[in-house]
């Protein structure tokens, strides 16, 4: 409690602890959703299994327009990649370092989710469980890292479009709906490989309107991060009359696109819809992500007031100290409550939608909490300190020496570090749940990975070193 108090009385009086508000508030809203709709039954063997209530629940659909808050998550990070990127550069800093500071605080909490999986499941594997089962408990622990791949590309992409941001402004996002719209095209008349380019094109849009927020923010007077011009030449339209417009505006084109138009309602992945709204992103998500966008802004105003209370901003601080681990560990913690509840015999399964369900929601979710609790406990320290070595990181940075011709070829270095480690994540996403793999993992994928993390650790080291 002593360092969350000093940290709240050091934060800077312009900094918009809104977005790290809504960074907390997301991953909260992210696992409470998970653990919501999860429903727990027994396959033929008697053993627990687990799917997503949402296709038995046809009634909750239209909630998923307020629990989807994955395009919140990008909306800030565009914000904050803006705003360290701009500090970054006003220092004297390069694109490549900003990149090595940024895989610094997702990395390692990552990678020791990894391979903690993966020694479980070798570990299980040796005591005679089978390579099948094994990858099913895998897949599911692992479901949090396919928001990873296009987050990670999102942050690798930064530096050239936040240039292109400071260039051609609003009009970026816009190029990105197009590409966007022509997946859907391609999903709902074919050919359907022209989606491929909406599993980045959506999430960047979204991204990209973080980078105007952020020079809405800077021209008002936050912090610039040197205040150079060119930095908030193209502000997002924040008046209370903007932020109306787009909140009416996503509205009522998401009801448009759903009710009239082919787009399913359900905001989130339900088994048999034409299409799945979040993977990859629709126009209909978009429409969300737009409502949500104005909403945000409407809200600005009271939330930053009541952030300047010292007990909400303490407990804010707390949860974005450990806000990767929390999203990281969540499903497992799940994991292992049913397998302790299975062990001891006290595992309900009550049929989805039943009254015996949904009083179940309360304890479950209460235990869920303290399980996770205890995981945080154990692993959060390993993202805490990520996030000291990211910021002595910067400041050695600050203080090396230009070096010249080697850059390029570090920077070509870091790229690869990044390509890697979204490889890996991308080729576990995709592999089927119940496909034999001993450790859980595709071994190409933990390969490919910790061949990333590696080279990025490494990097990071010798580059701080050198300071």
């Amino acid at each position: 409690m002593r360092r969350l108090r000093e940290l709240a009385e050091r934060t800077p009086s312009a900094r918009e602890r809104y977005v790290d508000l809504l960074r907390a508030v997301a991953i909260c809203m992210v696992v409470a959703g998970h653990w919501g709709v999860t429903v727990v039954g027994r396959d033929a063997a008697g053993r627990p299994t687990g799917h997503s209530a949402l296709g038995d629940l046809p009634w909750a659909y239209a909630l998923t327009w307020v629990g989807q808050v994955l395009p919140v998550f990008f909306l800030v990070g565009g914000f904050a990649n803006a705003a360290s990127l701009t500090a970054n550069r006003a220092r004297g800093g390069d694109a490549t370092g900003w990149l090595l500071g940024r895989s610094a605080r997702l990395v390692p909490p990552t990678t020791v989710l990894l391979l903690v999986l993966a020694v479980g499941a070798g570990g299980a594997y040796l005591w005679g469980a089978g390579e099948a089962r094994i990858r099913t408990v895998v897949w599911f622990a692992t479901i949090p890292l396919w928001f990873l791949v296009p987050y990670l590309a999102a942050v690798a992409l930064t530096p050239p479009m936040h240039a292109l941001h400071r260039r051609f402004g609003l009009a970026v996002p816009v190029a990105l709906v197009g590409v966007v719209a022509l997946g859907d095209l391609g999903r709902l008349a074919g050919p359907a490989p022209l989606a491929y380019g909406s599993y980045l094109a959506g999430w960047l849009a979204v991204h990209q309107a973080g980078f105007a927020w952020y020079d809405a923010h800077a021209a008002a007077g936050g912090p610039r991060g040197g205040g150079a011009a060119g930095d908030t030449r193209h502000p997002l339209p924040t008046s209370r009359p903007a932020a109306v417009a787009l909140l009416a505006g996503g509205l009522g084109a998401l009801l448009l696109l759903t009710a009239v138009g082919p787009y399913p309602v359900a905001m989130l992945h339900v088994p048999g819809e034409r299409l799945d709204n979040a993977s990859p992103p629709s126009l209909a998500l978009l429409a969300l992500a737009t409502a949500q966008l104005g909403l945000i802004l409407l809200l600005r105003g009271p939330a930053e007031r009541w952030l300047r209370r010292s007990g909400p901003w303490q407990a804010v601080i707390a949860v974005n100290s450990v806000v990767l681990t929390v999203f990281l560990w969540h499903l497992t913690a799940a994991l292992l409550l049913v397998g302790a509840l299975d062990a001891l015999g006290l595992l309900p399964t009550p049929a989805v939608g039943t009254a015996a369900w949904l009083a179940w929601r309360v304890p479950w979710l209460l235990l869920l909490a303290v399980v996770l609790a205890g995981l945080v406990a154990v692993f959060g320290p390993v993202e805490a300190r990520a996030g000291r070595r990211r910021r002595a990181g910067e400041g050695a940075r600050r203080r090396r020496p230009a070096e010249g011709g080697r850059r390029p070829a570090r920077t070509g270095l870091v790229v690869a570090g990044y390509a890697a480690v979204i490889a890996g994540l991308l080729v576990n996403t995709v592999t089927p749940k119940a496909a034999p793999e001993p450790l859980g993992l595709p071994a190409p994928a933990l390969v490919a990975y910790l061949a990333g993390a590696g080279l990025l650790r490494g990097l990071r080291s010798g580059w701080g070193s050198r300071g």
